[in-house]
């Protein structure tokens, strides 16, 4: 990939971060008690995943790529099971965009990963 912005013209770059603001935007609704816990929780976990995808972008290898894209899929499975528990403590109705967003963001790191791993 090598350094400069390449990373802003990788489609999954692109919806991880409109996931991010998604999560944002939807724990802003989240009860006041919870802004250092979940809110804080799910906001950082949302936030690494692009940047966990641009730093690994910015390497030199697909091997570093695919290593940063692991981080970013761990860091989604942690973003997804915030909004899950978030929707059990109805805070969030279970089927709202951002919860298909992740999932959108989830079939794309596969995918690059997949292609990181054959090359």
């Amino acid at each position: 990939m090598g350094t400069g912005h390449g990373y802003r013209d990788l489609l999954v770059w692109q919806e991880a971060m409109k996931l991010a603001e998604m999560v944002y935007h939807a724990t802003s609704e989240f009860p006041k008690e919870e802004l250092y816990g979940l809110t804080a929780q799910a906001r950082k976990s949302a936030v690494s995943i692009p940047s966990n995808i641009a730093e690994g972008a910015a390497r030199n290898s697909s091997r570093e790529l695919y290593h940063y894209l692991g981080i970013s899929a761990g860091s989604l499975a942690e973003v997804e099971t915030q909004l899950e528990l978030a929707a059990r403590l109805h805070y969030l109705a279970i089927d709202v965009a951002v919860i298909q967003q992740a999932r959108k963001v989830g079939m794309l790191l596969h995918a690059l990963r997949r292609s990181c791993n054959s090359s």
